[in-house]
């Protein structure tokens, strides 16, 4: 059995400063003496192994939170108690301080409270114009293609493409790996030193197993629970997946077999990146519906902004995806074009400033809890 690491009497608990870091250690302080709650998810068994919270085991502990709910509804303490004991509102702020925190570079920080739809929205639309402006300038040409053509690099050019969206993957990819890196050694973090472990934590991740810690349903309010939460984050989640597995595929058609795009919608990227899409579009739509319908007292008004934005976001980029395919063969292909790639260029440039680090971070707390645990 690994070695445990919590039981830390030496870390210093909070002292002064940050307020919410403050409301943290009080909230887990008489979570941790009552311990009613120490069955519904990780968070529990994992602060009882904690004898004082230092910010390091709050940034922890809220990314292991799932914010599934149930906690708040089995509080004794919990609002209108005078100790208004919430813990997943709690967590949830905290954890929007860790991404703050650990991000590269860090006067980006400041890009998690100001994201919003309207600043997701502008963004793609700005990128838009300036794909769709410059591809005027540079190749008017493209603009009088046969419409049958639907060749993709005869609007914008396979190098072109590659060296833009190139250049800004590189960077994202960059940006997520120091942030991940800072987050793992701020919290202590560490490889999983057993191959069970590992695959636990994986299984969790994949599954989303914590989000209904209660049954097989998710909280929506006291004494509603519904499995939509869940399932829309299985569509948004393996969604994505897909629409990557697409695009690495077209990339090895074209860089090892020379095959050129577009595709056949019975080919293999084709094939993937619609279910990809389809999936997008459920999951984004379904969240927020779902969202609205949930009660507040669950989460951080600070949050909200950075939420909506992702799934506007990636809804955005599905949506135009699709379209795209539908009107490959139309006139219309080389404006549709330049909106997506805007699209897909916006969605890029804030992943690692919004919320989508969440999962990173959240599974590295599930790869220490496990390491701990097993």
């Amino acid at each position: 059995m690994p070695a445990v690491e919590p039981m830390a009497p030496h870390r210093a608990s909070v002292r002064g400063g940050d307020p919410a870091l403050q409301r943290g250690e009080f909230v887990m302080s008489v979570c941790n003496a009552c311990r009613y709650c120490e069955q519904y998810c990780p968070v529990f068994p994992a602060m009882e192994q904690r004898l004082s919270f230092a910010k390091a085991d709050l940034q922890y502990l809220a990314n292991l939170c799932h914010n599934c709910g149930e906690c708040l509804y089995a509080c004794q303490y919990a609002p209108p108690h005078e100790f208004g004991i919430n813990v997943p509102r709690t967590l949830a702020e905290i954890r929007l301080q860790s991404y703050e925190d650990y991000c590269w570079p860090r006067a980006l920080a400041v890009a998690f409270r100001r994201q919003g739809v309207f600043t997701a929205t502008a963004l793609a639309v700005v990128f838009s114009a300036v794909i769709l402006l410059a591809t005027r300038m540079l190749n008017p040409q493209a603009f009088s293609q046969p419409a049958t053509s639907a060749d993709f690099y005869g609007v914008v050019p396979h190098g072109t493409m590659i060296s833009l969206f190139g250049a800004v993957f590189v960077f994202v990819i960059a940006a997520l790996a120091v942030g991940i890196r800072r987050f793992r050694k701020g919290v202590g973090s560490h490889v999983s030193r057993t191959l069970g472990s590992g695959r636990q934590a994986l299984a969790d991740m994949l599954s989303l197993r914590h989000l209904h810690s209660s049954g097989v349903d998710c909280t929506t309010a006291e004494e509603t629970r519904r499995p939509w939460r869940r399932w829309f984050h299985h569509s948004t989640f393996y969604g994505f997946m897909l629409c990557f597995a697409s695009t690495s595929v077209a990339a090895v058609y074209h860089t090892f077999f020379n095959w050129r795009a577009p595709y056949a919608y019975t080919s293999v990227p084709v094939v993937l990146g619609t279910a990809g899409g389809i999936g997008l579009l459920i999951g984004t739509v379904g969240m927020l519906v779902v969202r609205t319908r949930r009660d507040h007292a669950l989460g951080d008004p600070a949050h909200s902004g950075l939420d909506d934005s992702f799934i506007v976001l990636l809804f955005v980029t599905s949506l135009t995806g699709l379209v795209l395919l539908v009107l490959r063969h139309e006139a219309a292909m080389a404006a549709l074009l330049a909106v997506h790639l805007g699209a897909v260029l916006a969605l890029f440039l804030t992943l690692p400033y919004g919320k989508f680090v969440h999962g990173l971070y959240r599974a590295a707390a599930l790869v220490k809890f496990r390491s701990e645990t097993l």
